[in-house]
This record gives C-alpha cells, sequence and structure tokens, in this order.
C-alpha cells in the first residue's frame, strides 16, 4: 500500500519567554518548509534485554512508506536470537522480529534502517482532480479499535464542521477545531494513547501527539473525509530554530512522534500536524501561548496545515496490530519498539527499563 521575521515584543514576560532559548536570534521565527532536495539518515534501533525471564521475543518498527516525501530503503541487523523481517498482514508496517530462548543470557538486537526524507508543503493553488481507488479511501474512512466514527465523534465533528460544504472546507474547520480545543500535556507518557472517545466523553483534552492528531483524524473519518495517522520519530534538529520541532539524532528514544494525512479531492494525500502546533505553544518556551496569533506560533500553524518537516521519518499508518508470535493483545499503534517475555509485555514508554535506545545519522 502503498528567513526568517522580526517581531515586537510587547512585554517584559514575552520578551523573557521569548529571548529563552533562542537569545540573540528572535529574529528567526519563520517555520516555512517547502519540498527540496531530498536528505539521507541512518536510524540505528538498539535493544538489550538486561534481565531475561523465560523466551523473549522483539519487534522494531522499519520504515515502511514509499511516496513523493519518503524513500524507505534497505535494513541490516545483528542479533543473537532468531531474527526475520516480518510485516503487519493489514496495514504493511514492516518490523524485526527477534526471539531469544531462555538459555540466552544477554539478549540483544540492533537494527539499521536507510531512508530518504524531504519536506512537504501543499500548493494550495494548484488544483487537480486527486485519484485514488474507491475501496483504498474507504479503508481510511474505517472505525478502528481507536477511532470510533460513530457516537461522540461523529457529533462533535457534525457541530464543528455545521455549514461546511466540501472536503477542504471539513477538514479545514476539524484543523482549526482541535487546535482552538485541545491542548499539549507534557505529563502524558509517551505519545499519548490515543483513545479519542474517552477523550470526548469526559472532556479532557489534554495530551500528546498520539492523541490530538488521532482525535484529527478520527473527526474527519466520521464525516467522510479519508484520513490516516502517520507514525515515526524525529531524526534530527528543526533548520527552522524550533527546539520542539526536532530531535537529538545522538539520542533519540523519546523522539517518537506522529503526524496525519487527509484525502482531498482536488489535492491527494495532503500533511496534517495540529499537535505540533499544540506543542509549540506549550513548550516552546517558558510561556504557555494561549493563541495561534503569537508570531511564534503563527507560522508553524499555519505550515502545519498541509506540509512538514522532513526531518521526520515515518514507520507506518498502521492500527490494531497483532504482532506476529505475540502472545499479548493487538497494539492500537506501532511506533515504538515492543517486546514481551514469561511475565508479559514490556512498557514501550520506558526505554530506560526496556533498554532500547535509537540514533541517527544523517549521510
Amino acid at each position: 500500500m502503498h528567513s526568517r521575521r522580526n517581531f515586537i515584543q510587547t512585554s517584559a514576560a514575552t520578551a523573557a519567554a521569548l529571548a529563552w532559548p533562542f537569545a540573540g536570534r528572535a529574529q528567526q521565527r519563520n517555520f516555512d518548509p517547502r519540498p527540496g532536495a531530498w536528505r539521507t539518515f541512518e536510524v540505528t534501533t538498539r535493544v538489550d534485554v538486561m534481565e531475561p525471564r523465560g523466551n523473549t521475543r522483539l519487534w522494531l518498527p522499519i520504515p515502511s512508506v514509499n511516496s513523493d516525501w519518503q524513500r524507505s530503503l534497505e535494513s541490516s541487523y545483528s542479533s543473537n536470537g532468531q531474527v526475520q523481517m516480518a510485516s503487519d498482514v493489514h496495514d504493511g508496517a514492516r518490523m524485526l522480529y527477534a526471539e531469544f530462548d531462555a538459555a540466552q543470557a544477554k539478549p540483544f538486537v540492533e537494527l539499521t534502517s536507510r531512508v530518504q526524507t524531504r519536506n512537504r508543503a501543499e500548493d494550495w493553488q494548484q488544483r487537480a482532480v486527486a485519484r485514488d481507488d474507491a475501496a483504498t479511501l474507504k479503508y481510511w474512512t474505517r472505525a478502528t479499535a481507536l477511532l470510533p466514527t460513530d457516537g461522540i465523534v461523529h457529533t462533535t465533528a457534525m457541530e464543528a464542521t455545521r455549514g461546511a460544504r466540501t472536503d477542504e472546507e471539513k477538514a479545514r474547520r476539524l484543523y482549526d477545531w482541535v487546535v482552538a480545543n485541545t491542548y499539549r500535556e507534557p505529563k502524558v507518557r509517551g505519545c499519548g494513547e490515543g483513545d479519542i472517545k474517552t477523550m470526548l466523553e469526559t472532556g479532557n483534552l489534554g495530551g500528546k501527539c498520539a492523541d490530538l492528531n488521532a482525535l484529527f483524524v478520527g473527526l474527519c473519518r466520521s464525516v467522510g473525509v479519508p484520513a490516516r495517522d502517520i507514525y515515526g520519530l524525529r531524526l534530527a534538529p528543526s533548520a527552522f530554530g524550533y527546539r520542539e520541532l526536532g530531535g537529538n539524532s545522538a539520542s533519540l528514544k523519546g523522539a517518537q512522534h506522529c503526524r496525519a494525512e487527509v484525502f482531498l479531492q482536488a489535492h491527494g494525500w495532503v500533511a496534517m500536524d495540529p499537535a505540533d502546533v499544540a506543542k509549540v505553544m506549550r513548550q516552546e518556551t517558558t510561556e504557555w501561548l494561549k493563541t495561534t496569533r503569537h508570531p511564534l506560533v503563527a507560522p508553524v500553524s499555519q505550515a502545519l496545515y498541509g506540509g512538514w518537516e522532513g526531518n521526520w521519518v515515518a514507520w507506518n499508518m498502521a492500527h490494531d496490530i497483532a504482532l506476529p508470535h505475540s502472545k499479548g493483545p493487538k497494539l492500537g499503534f506501532f511506533m515504538y519498539p515492543a517486546g514481551e517475555n514469561a511475565e508479559g509485555r514490556f512498557d514501550s514508554y520506558s526505554p530506560d527499563d526496556f533498554k532500547y535506545q535509537i540514533t541517527a545519522r544523517e549521510a
């Protein structure tokens, strides 16, 4: 399946917030990724099982997306276990599966994948009939365990899109709704759980990317607009100076990030990332910025409706994943290394306990 902009500091508080950590270069507040040259990265994930208990099984995501913004190339590995390439049968999520018997005292696996990425930015002035077969588009409006499309999800989407006639109008309304009504909650573990029904029912709309972008995707699907989450990893710092929109290549174990796409008839699959707008508002400075009109937020909010920066790799677009040979439950999504032993499933949101490390090197 598949620069820069000066701005006026209007108060001492705002000045202090914006000066940190960009003191001396506050004029660099543009965020405008445009398609251009490809970047090549080698991404390495290493897992060391420090205290094996019985048979151990590990699953590591491999880049599975090939498009006009990513090329997933070859992968190589080393291990002292039985290793094979595998994939999810429904959504094509590729993975490395490693199994170790109980006698292996220090199980390890190391996976290196090459990938090419580049920026995305939709040209809204260019319009053409985007073609994708009806069955594929219907698939991307389906409900999943984390993305129900009925009940409160459908009701919320209908209210948010009242009066909208076209798919573009609906997507714009829903993007704006997510940005206006949700917020980044730093205390959420990992990237969040993505349980959008519970978020809406409880009114607790704080979360991270797997929550906020999933909410956008689920709302789109519930009103018949094809949309999908794309699960991946930040690889390098942002070229535009935004600390929170990049990763430290030497240590990426907390750099997982999911994004979204929506299918529009006049444009095809279009990039979306309302969750990163919320991240900039909450975490880019010491001040919680409460409006998208803020000069630090405005360029991000504008650019992430239709684009994103290519310092990120997409693993897959999979939901409800039955890991091959696993004795545990399905995963809602597959963005982190996963593992299990005789005592059950490892905590993928705790890399220091699970003992995995992810790094990237740009060729």
